[in-house]
């Protein structure tokens, strides 16, 4: 079974959990804050770096789940379908092969906003 398939069915849970009551559904809740999406997005992201540097494979395939759930989470929110994101794979795989991400020259856009780390933007607020 092909992962976009993986993809699409847990896509498909996630929309019909947007509609789940938050108080018996862990994905409803999740769904109730982007900012608590990105901090949960960059912390499995983060798991599978420490895992895969660990050398901890069984780990990091576990992390990897976790990770794409919440990445589907978060398009879910943003409005983004799978078929968007295999579209943008499948022009960069003709552009630039399969194993290629996107030159940073390519990739830059007038639209695109620095990154900001979450850490510094709490210390902000409080002051």
């Amino acid at each position: 079974m092909p992962m976009s398939d993986s993809i699409d069915r847990l896509y498909q849970a996630v929309v019909a959990a947007k509609n789940a009551d938050p108080a018996t559904s862990r994905t409803a809740r999740l769904l109730r804050s982007r900012s608590k999406m990105a901090k949960k997005l960059a912390e499995e992201a983060i798991e599978v770096v420490i895992d895969a540097l660990d050398g901890n494979s069984g780990a990091v395939i576990k992390e990897s789940a976790d990770l794409v759930y919440n990445l589907v989470a978060i398009w879910v929110t943003a409005g983004i379908e799978p078929a968007q994101v295999w579209a943008e794979m499948e022009r960069r795989e003709r552009l630039f092969g399969i194993a290629e991400k996107l030159p940073k020259q390519l990739s830059e856009s007038p639209t695109r906003r620095k990154v900001v780390a979450l850490e510094s933007r709490r210390l902000r607020k409080r002051r």
